[in-house]
């Protein structure tokens, strides 16, 4: 049976319903991984106290207290903007990572494994122990993105002159800068102030105990627009990923375009690792997560990769905080060793 034109006409509009269908229901699931997230931790808080203290913070007034100064410090000013900005920090890996394995054709392609983390984390570490914030809560954010961007061209660099153009060697070209930058980030740590060495090292292994409100306008400035261009770049994206003749025929410019790509994802990448510490592997999982039940169209794997994202570090920081309670895991030692067995199973899964 042939469709008929109003039936044709309907499709482009059902796509477009589904999709926003999926990104709300994935809204939905990470509000809720939110809130589980700010009532669970060493001290336990009922689900219906934290929406008391959401409500009357929101709303002055509109509930009546029942609950005590220090319960609600540690819902308002401590879960809350922790468990935002691992949601923060999620979104933009996840997104990240969907945009760098389309624009590289590489399904192994990841912030971390492709050191611009590492590059991030040299930079904000020079911040912290060396120039000190000559630009004030500003410095960290700028320097991580200056270290990622730098790492970035430098895997670029690399990949071109040893003629590494296949999937595998640029990974290996990635990691191998990413040992190198961090050798770098270990000398300054090396040589800087004893006293806060031990604050950096917990933070290099990811952590987001440090997570304040004023904090978390940083990554969202940059994660809206980065994130919004992303997206709004997916047909390109989509002609990339089937190689750069093929782009080229479309009238993508294919150099220019794969380096706004790559600035687009060490400026994510960069402020992210300034205030979360190295977080691997979830630029690497959430991709492939998203195009096992959603397909490989960026206009819906690059929003979805960004939910998916903030789901899980959500859940990975609550699992975080409460396998060695009192005491934080770092979050860079759960997501290491979910990444690391995921790793494993798509290296056997191409195989």
């Amino acid at each position: 049976m042939t469709e008929t034109p109003l039936a044709s006409a309907a499709h482009p509009a059902l796509r477009l319903s589904r999709r926003a269908g999926a990104v709300l229901g994935g809204c939905g699931v990470l509000f809720a991984a939110i809130l589980v997230a700010v009532s669970t931790g060493a001290v336990p808080v009922p689900l219906a106290t934290v929406w008391g203290v959401l409500a009357n913070q929101l709303v002055p007034g509109i509930v009546t207290p029942d609950w005590t100064a220090g319960r609600e410090a540690i819902i308002w000013d401590i879960r809350f903007p922790r468990a935002l900005l691992a949601a923060l920090v999620g979104a933009g890996l996840g997104i990240t990572g969907a945009a760098l394995q389309s624009v590289t054709r590489n399904p192994l392609a990841d912030p971390h494994l492709l050191g611009i983390s590492s590059g991030g984390a040299f930079g904000a570490i020079a911040a912290l122990l060396h120039t000190g914030l000559f630009l004030g809560l500003l410095t960290v954010p700028l320097m991580a993105f200056g270290g990622a961007l730098a790492a970035t061209v430098l895997v670029l660099a690399v990949a071109r002159v040893t003629g590494a153009t296949s999937a595998d060697r640029l990974v290996l070209a990635g990691v191998a800068v990413s040992f190198i930058i961090m050798a770098g980030a270990n000398i300054l740590i090396f040589l800087g102030d004893p006293k806060a060495t031990h604050t950096v090292v917990f933070w290099m292994l990811g952590g987001l105990g440090l997570a304040q409100w004023s904090h978390l306008l940083y990554p969202l400035a940059v994660l809206v627009p980065a994130g919004l261009w992303l997206w709004s770049q997916a047909p390109a994206l989509n002609a990339m990923s089937l190689g750069d003749e093929t782009a080229a025929s479309l009238g993508v410019p294919v150099a220019r375009f794969r380096l706004s790509v790559f600035v687009a994802g060490a400026l994510v990448t960069g402020v992210m690792v300034a205030f979360s510490g190295i977080i691997g592997f979830v630029g690497l999982m959430m991709p492939h997560l998203v195009r096992l039940v959603a397909g490989g169209d960026n206009a819906r794997v690059l929003p979805l990769s960004a939910l998916f994202g903030a789901v899980f570090l959500v859940l990975a920081d609550t699992l975080a905080r409460v396998v060695m309670a009192p005491e934080d895991m770092p979050i860079g030692v759960v997501t290491g060793l979910v990444g690391g067995v995921f790793f494993l199973w798509l290296m056997a899964r191409r195989a």
